[in-house]
């Protein structure tokens, strides 16, 4: 083993200077791609907001590229406060029937403090935690110039480059794909040029210590709200050199006359599931950081660059060219976008979104939190938790859309373990059957209420979290998947038989309801809220359409369906509003942050201006009332809307609405340096919705029909979007010009009747007029049972443009190639 180290280290001694090299004349002769984000200085050590994101799922870093005092903020998935613990208040099953009687007699003040006491405890959710940060100082680098850094979201790839004195220094990192590690490397110009220091810094308890050549932090994650910090976790940090001298000690590593030199991380913590501790940290860091070492630089980067692109090049978006694009740095775009309306700024901003899912989301691994993956904070903002009231659905948005399904799959994960969770809370709580989960989760799985009743008094998080497993498979039509998860959502759909009653105030109608319940995070306890409702019907009818799918449980499915007939229809208030609430409180004035009634809209496929054209309109007054500016995420869920209610000028409107400077001189901004949105503070739910928002104005599949350019805005004159992917197991490649579609190619996974909805007639072989109701039952959408509810007869729905509608019959594996006619 030592001589074969002698030998590498040999190696790669004497090929050090050629690497320098050959790696500065690949960095000044690489052609800067409008998929880069680039800026002329570096990020201010105290502005963690301009720092640029890495990560591989697992691993997450914030590099600032400072050349005196280079700064990576290192987080890992695992690494969260406290231990395995529950929050279930036992009293909650006892005081249920009483809290739903307070509601029903019009007493929801006493609903209120009875349920904060009886289903709340002083335990509302673990923190996740950064895992400190990596100094490395360099002596005599405080003057420099000629200053460029970037992040290419093409390699997953960060460079920052500079000199000193004529002396040209480069650092490249990267957090791999291909060997779970971070890794980077810094050349000079000079032989001999770089002298520094490398300490860690870390606000937990830990220790550090030298071990061989490699320097180790051990940590742990703290105490919190009564719950024992358990995770412990160690970074093992590694040095080569290519000449000069190392020098490891007990709390440093000094770098003395090197010409090149490359930094190993490896991250490793003792969690082992949400149950279960026990992992050993030391080895696993210590494995993955030899494994590293021992790879050639080239064939590391390499691979993780081909692992990576392999999933970021499935979607390909061009909206159009701006001629200052490659010319000026992102913050100067982001605000001069009000005058440029940067076309290649917004495509950039979109795919910047499918790179956090990429970097934040690993199969095997946890679903992005609240940050993704990447905090700086032992004690982050809502924790960094999983708020699942839309935060953490809105994240995966774009994951089947843009062409990302694998991303799902954490999500898919944590869904089955909250079904594990939330099967005690269901017996303790409600004295159900199934399971339930809240507004808010953990690492922990817990789904017991969190906060205070008028947030967290909200029994539908399950419910929403199980749409994502039927919208994939109503994109991949996979049914070995849909079999695996069934009885996840059949558990959803046992919680809601056993808990669902009849509402006191509408003998006549016999309608079932959740109580107690909210629209999220605007209190007060109601029952029957629309947004539950919404939720109830689409879990009950989608579930029996996963059994008739399946072929099992017909008598079961018959259940599902005749409960769904008993829930609330949607309603139309006093003010042509559709009812966030069963009664007709609504006020118009009111701008919240959460539009919850609109699930129905979007995410969800139960409002239609063909199906419902009074509940469209309706939606679209409710929208209007509760303004365009929000919180980022808000603003991410309004593109959204606007784009399924066919208005692509105001989904743009929207946009621009995002993107706009947010620093300590402009607290109103929504877009961070590096791109990351802002609630104000950062959330990445932002990110994710705009992504999706911009595919969804692109394209639509979840009306019966794949609608082609449904919400494109005047500015989006030309463009083409390659690899986006619709219900039914479509993959579309189409390219517009002045709104009329040039050229539209099909894919077709997994064949069926694909049903094509346009503004302008097509042709193209196969193509018949669309007649009768679809027949694939993967863009089939379900029909809602029963009448609209209205105070406002008069409404008709919005008047929309004509649409022509085409049905050609795919195979599976099979393309096909449709034009518009043009006149």
């Amino acid at each position: 083993m030592q001589a074969r180290e002698m030998i590498g280290k040999f190696i790669f001694k004497c090929v050090g200077v050629l690497l320098v090299m050959l790696s500065l004349n690949s960095t000044f002769a690489q052609k800067r791609s409008a998929l880069t984000m680039w800026y002329d200085r570096p990020a201010d050590a105290k502005v963690w907001e301009q720092a640029l994101p890495l990560g591989n799922g697992r691993l997450g870093a914030m590099v600032y590229g400072i050349p005196a005092v280079e700064r990576i903020q290192l987080n890992e998935e695992t690494i969260w406060a406290g231990g395995p613990y529950r929050n279930d208040n036992k009293k909650g099953g006892a005081a249920l029937q009483t809290i739903q009687n307070y509601i029903f007699d019009g007493k929801p003040v006493e609903a209120d403090r009875l349920a904060n006491e009886t289903f709340f405890t002083k335990t509302h959710g673990m923190p996740y935690q950064t895992a400190g940060d990596i100094l490395l100082q360099f002596r005599g680098h405080e003057q420099f110039q000629d200053y460029y850094r970037e992040l290419d979201l093409e390699r997953a790839v960060s460079l920052s480059r500079y000199q000193v004195d004529g002396v040209t220094f480069t650092r490249e990192v990267f957090t791999s794909f291909a060997d779970d590690v971070i890794i980077m490397q810094i050349t000079s110009s000079k032989k001999g040029a770089l002298n520094g220091t490398l300490t860690y810094e870390n606000e937990a308890r830990h220790r550090i210590f030298k071990n061989g050549q490699n320097l180790i932090l051990a940590g742990r994650g703290t105490d919190h709200e009564g719950i024992n910090g358990q995770v412990v976790y160690q970074i093992h940090t590694g040095l080569q050199h290519t000449d000069g001298n190392i020098v490891v000690t007990d709390s440093s590593i000094d770098i003395q006359q090197a010409s090149s030199i490359r930094l190993y991380i490896s991250i490793a913590s003792n969690f082992q599931n949400y149950k279960q501790l026990g992992a050993d940290p030391y080895t696993l860091a210590a494995e993955r950081l030899q494994k590293a070492m021992d790879k050639d630089y080239q064939l590391a980067l390499r691979q993780h660059t081909v692992a990576y692109h392999k999933q970021f090049s499935r979607f390909q978006l061009h909206l159009g060219s701006d001629s200052s694009e490659h010319l000026e740095p992102i913050p100067s775009r982001i605000a001069n976008f009000a005058r440029t309306q940067d076309p290649a700024l917004v495509t950039l901003l979109a795919q910047f979104g499918r790179y956090l899912l990429i970097c934040s989301s690993q199969p095997g691994g946890q679903p992005a939190n609240l940050q993704g993956i990447w905090n700086r904070s032992m004690q982050p903002a809502w924790d960094s938790k999983y708020t699942i009231n839309i935060n953490t659905e809105m994240n995966y948005w774009p994951a089947e859309v843009t062409n990302l399904s694998s991303t799902h799959a954490p999500l898919f994960s944590m869904i089955k373990e909250l079904s594990e969770s939330g099967a005690e809370t269901a017996k303790i709580m409600y004295n159900a059957r199934g399971w339930v989960a809240h507004h808010n989760t953990d690492i922990w799985r817990v789904t017991s209420p969190i906060d205070f009743a008028a947030a967290g008094m909200w029994p539908s998080g399950g419910l929403w979290l199980s749409q994502h497993l039927w919208e994939h498979y109503l994109f991949t039509g996979d049914k070995m998947f849909l079999r695996q998860y069934y009885p996840v959502m059949k558990g959803a759909c046992d919680f809601l038989l056993s808990t669902l009653i009849t509402h006191r105030g509408y003998p006549a109608e016999k309608w079932l309801v959740l109580s107690p319940s909210i629209s999220p995070e605007q209190g007060p306890l109601a029952a029957g809220v629309t947004m539950d409702n919404q939720l109830c019907y689409d879990m009950l009818t989608r579930t029996a359409l996963a059994a008739e799918a399946l072929g099992i449980d017909s008598i079961y499915k018959d259940t599902l369906l005749a409960t769904a007939r008993r829930i609330p229809p949607m309603h139309i208030g006093k003010y042509n509003q559709l009812q966030e609430w069963l009664e007709d409180v609504d006020d118009p004035q009111n701008q919240h942050r959460h539009v919850s009634h609109l699930y129905g809209l979007f995410p969800g496929n139960q409002i239609s201006p063909f199906r419902t054209p009074e509940l469209f309109e309706a939606a679209r007054n409710s929208l209007v009332y509760r303004g365009d500016f929000a919180t980022g995420w808000s603003i991410g869920w309004k593109i959204n809307l606007w784009a399924r209610l066919l208005d692509g000028n105001h989904a743009y409107e929207i946009i621009k609405k995002m993107l706009t400077v947010s620093d300590e001189n402009h607290p109103d901004g929504r877009t961070y340096p590096n791109l990351f949105t802002a609630h104000p503070p950062f959330q990445i739910d932002g990110n994710f919705g705009l992504t999706a928002g911009i595919a969804e104005m692109l394209i639509q599949s979840h009306d019966g029909a794949v609608h082609l350019l449904p919400a494109i805005p005047e500015l989006w004159k030309e463009g083409w979007v390659k690899g986006i992917k619709t219900r039914g197991g479509f993959e579309i490649d189409l390219q517009w010009k002045k709104g009329k579609i040039k050229e539209l190619k099909v894919f077709s996974a997994l064949g069926g009747n694909l049903r094509l909805r346009t503004r302008f007639p097509l042709k193209g072989p196969g193509l018949q007029v669309a007649k009768g109701n679809q027949t694939n039952p993967l863009l089939n959408p379900i029909q809602i049972p029963g009448p609209i509810q209205s105070a406002n007869s008069h409404l008709k729905g919005i008047e929309l443009p004509s649409f022509y509608e085409y049905d050609v019959l795919t195979l599976p594996g099979k393309n096909y190639t449709f034009r518009e006619l043009l006149n």
